[in-house]
Protein backbone atom coordinates (compact mmCIF):
# COMPACT_ATOMS: atom_id res chain seq x y z
CA UNK A 1 0.00 0.00 0.00
CA UNK A 2 1.31 3.44 -0.86
CA UNK A 3 2.33 5.90 1.81
CA UNK A 4 1.86 9.62 2.20
CA UNK A 5 -1.90 9.58 1.94
CA UNK A 6 -2.15 7.46 -1.23
CA UNK A 7 -4.18 4.29 -1.47
CA UNK A 8 -5.70 2.65 -4.53
CA UNK A 9 -7.00 5.91 -6.02
CA UNK A 10 -5.47 9.22 -6.87
CA UNK A 11 -3.67 11.41 -4.32
CA UNK A 12 -5.69 12.32 -1.26
CA UNK A 13 -4.82 14.73 1.50
CA UNK A 14 -5.81 16.05 4.86
CA UNK A 15 -8.20 18.49 3.18
CA UNK A 16 -10.07 15.89 1.12
CA UNK A 17 -13.38 14.61 2.42
CA UNK A 18 -14.84 11.50 0.83
CA UNK A 19 -18.56 10.81 0.73
CA UNK A 20 -19.15 7.09 1.10
CA UNK A 21 -21.98 7.02 -1.41
CA UNK A 22 -22.47 6.98 -5.15
CA UNK A 23 -25.63 9.05 -4.87
CA UNK A 24 -25.11 12.28 -6.81
CA UNK A 25 -27.92 14.00 -4.91
CA UNK A 26 -26.24 13.34 -1.57
CA UNK A 27 -22.91 14.57 -2.93
CA UNK A 28 -24.50 17.79 -4.15
CA UNK A 29 -26.12 18.40 -0.75
CA UNK A 30 -22.87 17.78 1.14
CA UNK A 31 -20.92 20.08 -1.18
CA UNK A 32 -23.52 22.82 -0.73
CA UNK A 33 -23.40 22.52 3.05
CA UNK A 34 -19.58 22.72 3.17
CA UNK A 35 -19.06 25.08 0.22
CA UNK A 36 -17.49 27.78 2.41
CA UNK A 37 -14.72 25.49 3.68
CA UNK A 38 -11.30 25.20 1.95
CA UNK A 39 -11.67 21.49 1.30
CA UNK A 40 -12.35 19.13 -1.58
CA UNK A 41 -15.53 17.10 -1.19
CA UNK A 42 -15.85 14.18 -3.56
CA UNK A 43 -17.48 10.79 -3.84
CA UNK A 44 -15.43 7.86 -2.62
CA UNK A 45 -15.66 6.28 -6.07
CA UNK A 46 -13.97 9.33 -7.60
CA UNK A 47 -11.06 8.95 -5.17
CA UNK A 48 -10.49 5.23 -5.51
CA UNK A 49 -12.01 1.83 -5.01
CA UNK A 50 -13.92 1.05 -1.81
CA UNK A 51 -15.44 -2.25 -0.76
CA UNK A 52 -18.35 -1.65 1.60
CA UNK A 53 -19.70 -4.10 4.16
CA UNK A 54 -23.19 -5.48 3.72
CA UNK A 55 -25.78 -3.22 5.28
CA UNK A 56 -28.02 -4.30 8.13
CA UNK A 57 -31.32 -3.05 9.51
CA UNK A 58 -30.06 -0.26 11.81
CA UNK A 59 -29.08 3.27 10.86
CA UNK A 60 -26.13 3.83 13.20
CA UNK A 61 -23.96 0.77 12.44
CA UNK A 62 -24.69 1.08 8.72
CA UNK A 63 -23.60 4.71 8.65
CA UNK A 64 -20.45 4.17 10.70
CA UNK A 65 -19.38 1.08 8.75
CA UNK A 66 -19.61 2.88 5.40
CA UNK A 67 -17.62 5.89 6.65
CA UNK A 68 -14.95 3.67 8.20
CA UNK A 69 -14.63 1.62 5.03
CA UNK A 70 -14.05 4.72 2.90
CA UNK A 71 -11.67 6.35 5.37
CA UNK A 72 -9.57 3.21 5.84
CA UNK A 73 -9.34 2.22 2.19
CA UNK A 74 -8.82 5.72 0.77
CA UNK A 75 -6.64 7.17 3.51
CA UNK A 76 -8.69 10.33 4.01
CA UNK A 77 -11.50 11.57 6.21
CA UNK A 78 -14.93 10.33 5.20
CA UNK A 79 -18.61 11.03 5.69
CA UNK A 80 -21.46 8.56 5.25
CA UNK A 81 -25.11 8.49 6.06
CA UNK A 82 -27.81 5.91 6.44
CA UNK A 83 -31.25 7.30 5.81
CA UNK A 84 -34.77 6.02 5.66
CA UNK A 85 -38.43 6.87 5.35
CA UNK A 86 -40.59 5.79 8.29
CA UNK A 87 -44.32 5.65 7.59
CA UNK A 88 -46.78 5.21 10.45
CA UNK A 89 -49.19 3.22 8.29
CA UNK A 90 -46.41 0.75 7.49
CA UNK A 91 -45.48 0.28 11.16
CA UNK A 92 -42.46 2.52 10.76
CA UNK A 93 -41.31 0.91 7.53
CA UNK A 94 -39.47 0.80 5.29
CA UNK A 95 -36.97 2.54 7.62
CA UNK A 96 -33.32 1.55 7.12
CA UNK A 97 -34.41 -0.73 4.27
CA UNK A 98 -35.80 2.20 2.24
CA UNK A 99 -33.15 2.00 -0.48
CA UNK A 100 -33.99 -1.68 -1.02
CA UNK A 101 -37.75 -1.40 -0.52
CA UNK A 102 -39.80 -3.51 -2.91
CA UNK A 103 -36.96 -5.83 -3.80
CA UNK A 104 -33.84 -5.71 -5.98
CA UNK A 105 -33.84 -4.02 -9.35
CA UNK A 106 -36.19 -1.14 -8.55
CA UNK A 107 -35.15 2.45 -9.23
CA UNK A 108 -36.40 5.51 -7.33
CA UNK A 109 -39.65 5.58 -9.31
CA UNK A 110 -40.22 1.87 -8.75
CA UNK A 111 -39.78 2.22 -4.99
CA UNK A 112 -42.15 5.21 -4.90
CA UNK A 113 -44.76 3.24 -6.85
CA UNK A 114 -44.36 0.31 -4.48
CA UNK A 115 -44.80 2.56 -1.45
CA UNK A 116 -48.00 4.12 -2.81
CA UNK A 117 -49.33 0.68 -3.73
CA UNK A 118 -48.71 -0.64 -0.22
CA UNK A 119 -50.50 2.31 1.37
CA UNK A 120 -53.42 2.01 -1.07
CA UNK A 121 -53.97 -1.53 0.20
CA UNK A 122 -54.43 -0.13 3.69
CA UNK A 123 -57.10 2.56 3.21
CA UNK A 124 -57.15 3.41 6.91
CA UNK A 125 -53.37 3.52 7.22
CA UNK A 126 -51.87 6.74 8.52
CA UNK A 127 -49.78 8.65 6.01
CA UNK A 128 -47.89 10.48 8.72
CA UNK A 129 -44.21 9.90 8.15
CA UNK A 130 -40.70 11.11 8.80
CA UNK A 131 -37.38 11.05 7.02
CA UNK A 132 -34.54 9.92 9.32
CA UNK A 133 -30.81 10.30 8.74
CA UNK A 134 -27.82 9.19 10.80
CA UNK A 135 -24.67 10.83 9.43
CA UNK A 136 -21.18 9.71 10.45
CA UNK A 137 -17.76 11.32 10.11
CA UNK A 138 -14.51 9.37 10.47
CA UNK A 139 -11.36 11.47 10.77
CA UNK A 140 -7.86 10.61 9.56
CA UNK A 141 -6.93 9.41 13.04
CA UNK A 142 -9.97 7.12 13.19
CA UNK A 143 -12.21 9.16 15.47
CA UNK A 144 -15.91 8.48 14.84
CA UNK A 145 -18.71 11.03 15.23
CA UNK A 146 -22.42 10.54 14.50
CA UNK A 147 -25.46 12.81 14.45
CA UNK A 148 -29.15 12.17 13.78
CA UNK A 149 -31.59 14.38 11.91
CA UNK A 150 -35.31 14.02 11.27
CA UNK A 151 -37.88 15.72 9.07
CA UNK A 152 -41.57 15.04 9.89
CA UNK A 153 -44.28 15.13 7.25
CA UNK A 154 -46.77 12.97 5.39
CA UNK A 155 -47.02 10.80 2.27
CA UNK A 156 -48.94 12.29 -0.65
CA UNK A 157 -51.41 10.39 -2.81
CA UNK A 158 -49.26 10.89 -5.90
CA UNK A 159 -45.81 12.25 -6.80
CA UNK A 160 -45.35 16.00 -7.19
CA UNK A 161 -42.28 17.90 -8.40
CA UNK A 162 -39.18 17.13 -10.41
CA UNK A 163 -36.41 17.97 -7.93
CA UNK A 164 -34.69 15.95 -5.24
CA UNK A 165 -34.37 12.18 -5.39
CA UNK A 166 -35.65 9.04 -3.73
CA UNK A 167 -39.01 9.48 -2.03
CA UNK A 168 -38.94 13.30 -2.23
CA UNK A 169 -41.81 13.55 -4.76
CA UNK A 170 -44.31 11.87 -2.40
CA UNK A 171 -43.14 13.42 0.88
CA UNK A 172 -44.74 16.66 2.05
CA UNK A 173 -42.76 18.20 4.93
CA UNK A 174 -44.67 19.36 7.99
CA UNK A 175 -45.77 22.98 7.58
CA UNK A 176 -45.51 22.93 3.78
CA UNK A 177 -48.06 22.50 0.99
CA UNK A 178 -45.39 21.29 -1.43
CA UNK A 179 -43.54 18.04 -1.76
CA UNK A 180 -39.85 17.83 -0.92
CA UNK A 181 -39.23 17.56 -4.67
CA UNK A 182 -40.89 20.95 -5.22
CA UNK A 183 -38.63 22.81 -2.79
CA UNK A 184 -35.66 24.84 -3.89
CA UNK A 185 -32.31 23.24 -2.91
CA UNK A 186 -31.68 25.80 -0.15
CA UNK A 187 -35.18 25.25 1.27
CA UNK A 188 -34.71 21.51 1.32
CA UNK A 189 -31.25 21.75 2.87
CA UNK A 190 -32.60 23.83 5.74
CA UNK A 191 -35.27 21.32 6.79
CA UNK A 192 -34.23 17.93 5.45
CA UNK A 193 -33.19 15.07 7.69
CA UNK A 194 -29.82 14.89 5.96
CA UNK A 195 -29.27 18.63 6.08
CA UNK A 196 -30.02 18.69 9.80
CA UNK A 197 -27.76 15.72 10.57
CA UNK A 198 -24.88 17.13 8.53
CA UNK A 199 -25.28 20.58 10.06
CA UNK A 200 -24.91 19.02 13.51
CA UNK A 201 -21.87 17.08 12.27
CA UNK A 202 -20.18 20.12 10.75
CA UNK A 203 -18.18 21.13 13.84
CA UNK A 204 -16.71 17.61 14.09
CA UNK A 205 -15.81 17.72 10.38
CA UNK A 206 -14.05 21.07 10.78
CA UNK A 207 -12.15 19.86 13.84
CA UNK A 208 -11.25 16.54 12.22
CA UNK A 209 -9.85 18.30 9.17
CA UNK A 210 -7.89 20.72 11.34
CA UNK A 211 -9.72 23.80 10.10
CA UNK A 212 -9.53 26.86 12.29
CA UNK A 213 -6.94 25.22 14.51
Amino acid sequence: MASGGQRWGRRVSRFVLALASGNSGKLRELRDLLSDLPIEVDSASALGSVVYPEEGAEYVPNSIAKAQAAATQLGCSAVADDSGLEVDGLDGGPGPLSARYGGPGLDDQGRVDHLLSELARRPSASREARFVCVASFVSLDGQVYTERGECPGRILLEPKGEGGFGYDPVFEPEGYSRSMAELQPAEKQAISHRGRALALLRSAIEAGLGLGA
